[in-house]
């Protein structure tokens, strides 16, 4: 069974940063790129970050960049997003999620990913 526990979430002022945290449990974690998404009220899921295995190439949606990091542990089976410069835009839940690694995945895509966490709040005050 496929489980992905995120954490990390919480409320934060306005240009604080957090650090969330996705544990993965019964999959082969380096076979998997690595996703986060967000979806605020009212607002469809969105594309943060992705992370392929070991690292070797990430990618970030356009506005995230410079100020998101995402990044992997492997032996960990841990997949983490720093976030800084937070705005109170960037509130939302934030969910992990992971996809069998192929030549052609689209990174954006949210049907591309087989497994998803329950999501953590992330909430920026002004």
């Amino acid at each position: 069974q496929v489980q992905l526990v995120e954490s990390g979430g919480g409320l934060v002022q306005a240009g604080g940063s957090v650090t969330l945290s996705c544990l993965a449990s019964g999959l082969t974690f380096s076979n998997y790129i690595m996703g986060w998404f967000r979806q605020a009220p009212g607002k469809e899921r969105e594309f943060v970050a992705a992370i392929t295995w070991g690292g070797v190439s990430t990618h970030y949606m356009a506005s995230v960049k410079g100020q998101f990091t995402i990044s992997r542990d492997d032996a960990k089976n841990t997949v983490f997003l720093l976030m800084n410069s937070l705005k109170p835009e960037d509130t939302a839940v934030y969910y992990c999620a992971a996809s069998y690694d192929s030549d052609d995945v689209d990174y954006e895509d949210h049907y591309e990913y087989d497994y998803w966490g329950q999501g953590t709040q992330v909430t920026v005050s002004s």
